[in-house]
């Protein structure tokens, strides 16, 4: 079970950590991004087969991938995934419904690297995200940057992320202190009470 793996200590690996901490079988989650299927698969193997997962990706070969392995590691009935971009998830989800939301920001790894998540669809994402948490729901956020493109989406989302009602919301930014380069920012918000 994805729970009781050991998890890299890289970007990933945190979020992947603090979404087995807090989701059990039976819940419902959401992949914000869903690239190759990879998180959609991990949030499936914690909700279980009682559980239910949406994907969203705004590539037909994305959509495609995730199918793919959806199918392949036996959780065609668990998850749906959709040809849509992220911010589009509220017409999905009914309000404090979902107990974990996971976003893997940037482009799909080997597909076009014009096509990226851009910072407006993506804040607009995390806040109606936000809203479709249940109290006690989680959201974990993989922001990465530089190159060709993201640099303009951690500049929006870090101070967005300041601007979060400190009575609703827990969120922790974790920085890579030693570590040279365009290292990927974790993000991991608690959903504290009702908003």
């Amino acid at each position: 079970m994805a729970r009781d793996q050991i998890f890299p200590l890289n970007t990933l690996g945190l979020s992947h950590q603090f979404m087995a901490a807090h989701i059990r079988p039976g819940q419902f989650c959401i992949d914000a991004t869903a690239g190759k299927g990879r998180d959609t698969v991990f949030l499936c193997g914690l909700v279980g087969k009682t559980g239910r997962v949406l994907a969203f990706d705004i590539q037909a070969d994305a959509v495609l991938q995730t199918k793919q392995r959806v199918e392949a590691d036996g959780y065609s009935e668990v998850a749906t995934v959709l040809l849509a971009g992220h911010e589009t998830m509220a017409a999905y989800a009914q309000k404090e419904s979902i107990d974990g939301i996971m976003f893997n920001l940037g482009w799909l790894p080997g597909g076009n690297h014009r096509v990226f998540s851009q910072p407006q669809t993506t804040i607009h994402a995390i806040r109606d995200g936000l809203s479709l948490l249940k109290p006690g729901g989680v959201m974990s956020i993989c922001i990465y940057h530089g190159k060709e493109t993201g640099t303009a989406e951690r500049d929006a989302l870090l101070p967005f992320f300041k601007t979060l009602d400190a009575k609703c919301y827990t969120v922790m930014t974790v920085e890579f202190s030693n570590r040279t380069g365009e290292i990927p920012i974790p993000v991991f918000i608690v959903k504290e009470k009702a908003t």
